[in-house]
């Protein structure tokens, strides 16, 4: 497998995009004079200069990181240059917001044409389709009447080729004996309720993981925001995040891009990527950056796990001194339970395979996806990102 993530992230990067009414202010992206008024709302873009690959992807998994406050919301699209020369249509990954006072947060179904096709949070290759480039184009909006800004400062791509991953099984690591303190949340505690956003229970892994890290770090939701919710509810922050990574068209809390934005509405860097082996992993725990694991795997699969899943979500907080992997599994209705180890291989295996599409005509997804939320550069106490 061969993935790249890229990221426009500086005053470099942006300036060498192309401005309609957009500007750049203290390195984030926000809408100077609009470009137009539509649909009630004032309008602005930016489009990244053509990304060249350095291989022929198969999909691409954009992520952002932005603030939105009340009446401000963006959006973020993809185009693709085939390896024939012909570009794809401009696809977007979703309109996003934070409090949804103006707009509701969500994805686009129904996007296709003759190269490729939109599945929720990603772009995928169809038939036989690759990707050499790529470009990237963001719309901020406000409501008319307000002077607020939505404040891009961070937006990438992470390409991916399905390929053998020729460095796996991987062998013990940098991170072999350490465990990060990350709070624990089971997300079956929360079964049966809160209807508008999901209703909890098995739907809840996305939001119940990016708490966990958000709360890792230090920062999350303030009393006051959670006032809505009763006192007596256990893992309210989790329920917070719900609320606020659910896509209306979706119907659901599971939007990898949306979660990463959420996280970063907390002042966090955040990606979604993908990594080749679990030593990628090893290095990202060795520096202080628990990684959000997407894996699908069968009842049985797994020693330790006593369920199968099309689709979960789980935190890697650290590795054995032997090299399994310890985790905050939030598929239980006990926070007790929430931390588990599971078999180095077992674990790799299902979580690197490739899952089949939805659509006949598609590839197969490489596998390895995660998202990473670290502190940011500046002051952080850890390293961020390892280079």
């Amino acid at each position: 497998m061969s993935s790249e993530h890229h990221e426009f992230s500086d005053d470099a990067a942006w300036r060498h995009g192309e401005f309609s009414g957009t500007a750049v202010v203290d390195g984030a992206l926000r809408l100077g004079s609009p470009a137009g008024v539509q649909d009630g709302g004032e309008y602005a873009w930016w489009t990244s200069p053509e990304h060249e690959l350095p291989f022929e992807a198969v999909e691409f998994l954009p992520s952002w990181n932005a603030t939105a406050p009340p009446g401000t919301w963006l959006a973020v699209e993809v185009r693709a240059r085939t390896t024939g020369d012909r570009n794809t249509a401009w696809f977007s990954l979703g309109r996003w917001s934070h409090d949804e006072s103006t707009v509701r947060r969500t994805s686009v179904p129904g996007q296709a044409d003759e190269f490729a096709r939109v599945a929720v949070d990603r772009v995928t290759a169809v038939g036989p389709a690759r990707f050499r480039a790529y470009q990237v184009r963001v719309t901020l909006c406000r409501a008319e009447g307000t002077r607020a800004s939505p404040a891009l400062s961070a937006v990438g791509v992470t390409a991916s080729a399905a390929g053998p991953d020729s460095d796996v099984p991987s062998a013990p690591g940098p991170a072999r004996g350490i465990e990060l303190p990350v709070p624990r949340h089971a997300q079956m505690i929360h079964s049966g309720h809160f209807s508008e956003f999901g209703g909890g229970g098995a739907h809840w892994c996305a939001p119940a993981c990016t708490e966990m890290v958000v709360e890792y770090w230090g920062v999350g939701p303030a009393a006051a925001d959670l006032d809505w919710i009763t006192s007596e509810r256990p893992g309210r922050g989790v329920v917070y995040a719900a609320r606020h990574t659910f896509d209306h068209a979706y119907d659901g809390t599971g939007n990898w891009a949306f979660n990463v934005a959420y996280a970063s509405r907390y002042g966090l860097r955040g990606r979604v990527t993908r990594l080749p082996s679990l030593t990628e992993a090893e290095h990202h725990v060795a520096a202080g950056v628990p990684v959000v694991v997407s894996l699908s795997f069968a009842e049985g699969e797994l020693d330790g796990a006593d369920y199968g899943s099309a689709g979960h979500l789980m935190v890697i907080t650290g590795f054995t001194p032997t090299g399994d992997v310890v985790v905050n599994d939030p598929a239980t209705a006990d926070p007790a339970l929430v931390r588990r180890i599971y078999p180095r291989a077992q674990f790799e295996a299902v979580w690197l395979r490739g899952r089949a599409s939805t659509a006949p005509e598609a590839p197969a997804a490489p596998g390895g996806v995660c998202y990473l939320i670290a502190a940011p550069r500046s002051g952080a106490t850890v390293r961020a990102f390892p280079d």
